[in-house]
């Protein structure tokens, strides 16, 4: 069975799934660049309703996720400073087993968050 890279993100400022959070995945090729190999848009529960990489495309590296905290932020009514705290949430992380599951949730407000490697 090959591995799979999923997310959940969780809005803290509201208490509830990040429903229609844009995110976008990159991989970090040899010279040390980025380059963009998936988007998304979460879903009512804060999902992408599939895996963002998995089957052939899921190799192990370095990899990047981008979360667009501001925009959904400001799309939940909330009047943002300009420029916002946090804009964009950028998290770097390595894939190391292809077998397995790798899990990067997001726990959000405007002007904080969290991260881990969960299950």
């Amino acid at each position: 069975m090959s591995g799979r890279l999923t997310t959940h993100v969780l809005d803290t400022a509201h208490g509830r799934p990040a429903a229609g959070m844009a995110l976008s995945l990159y991989r970090a090729e040899d010279d040390g660049s980025f380059t963009e190999i998936g988007s998304h848009v979460t879903n009512h529960d804060g999902r992408t309703g599939a895996a963002i990489l998995d089957g052939g495309n899921f190799t192990a590296g370095r990899y990047r996720l981008v979360f667009g905290a501001a925009d959904y932020f400001r799309a939940q009514g909330i009047d943002l400073p300009e420029p916002p705290f946090l804009d964009h949430v950028t998290i770097d992380f390595g894939i190391t087993d292809v077998a397995a599951h790798y899990h990067v949730p997001l726990l959000v407000s405007p002007y904080g968050y969290s991260t881990y490697r969960g299950s």
